[in-house]
């Protein structure tokens, strides 16, 4: 039985390095690390990714697949839907590091399975809605952004764009401002920040150019 990683990085901002830790420090004992790089999780679905395709194929039954959250296997509610309906099928079992989620097909209570279905489709509708969410707030920013080229920056963002979809994230999700700001390694007040006022810091990334 092995248990495997599979970390998605879509920006340069974020690294492979950072959810293997988080898993690790989550207390997983990770065997293998399988990872794609540059890849939209919303355009590109996991068994089109070449990675993902890698690990439809050497996942086996007994074997527990490991990811930050389900939006590391997409964005889109179909497909992140399908795909842990599917990994189940095969005896594989999902567990998530940020939420402590655990995904499994073995369960033959109705009431059991009905309460695992429910939580799948919430789940990947609210990868989906923030991935909605996150397009539309820079697309604001950048208008924003073109309507007035020449105001004042104001002072550089302490976050980044990657930083920012994850405390956006994490707060649909309902965690608290101290464990959001120890998984994306940034201050309580920047948090607050963003949490304030999610508009104004996408427009703030904007206009840096970030």
């Amino acid at each position: 039985m092995t248990t495997v990683l599979y970390a998605r990085v879509s920006t340069a901002e974020q690294t492979i390095e950072h959810q293997e830790k988080q898993a690790r420090a989550a207390g997983f004992e990770i065997d293998e690390v399988v990872s794609d790089h540059g890849l939209s999780g919303v355009s590109t679905k996991l068994k089109d990714r070449p990675q993902g395709k890698r690990l439809h194929d050497m996942l086996r039954s007994g074997d527990t697949l490991v990811v930050r959250w389900v939006d590391r296997l997409g964005r889109n509610y179909d497909d992140v839907s399908d795909t842990i309906r599917e990994f189940m099928r095969k005896g594989v079992v999902i567990r998530t590091v940020i939420n402590g989620l655990t995904f499994d097909g073995a369960t033959k209570d109705p009431m059991q399975q009905a309460v695992r279905d429910a939580l799948i489709g919430f789940m990947a509708a609210t990868a989906q809605a923030q991935a909605e969410a996150n397009k539309e707030a820079q697309k604001a920013g950048i208008e924003h952004a073109k309507a007035k080229p020449d105001r004042y920056k104001g002072r550089k963002p302490t976050y980044t764009r990657s930083q920012h979809k994850d405390v956006q994230d994490m707060l649909a999700l309902g965690f608290g401002t101290s464990v959001i700001a120890q998984s994306t390694r940034l201050t309580r007040q920047t948090v607050l920040r963003i949490k304030a006022d999610p508009a104004a810091a996408e427009k703030a990334l904007t206009i840096w150019g970030m």
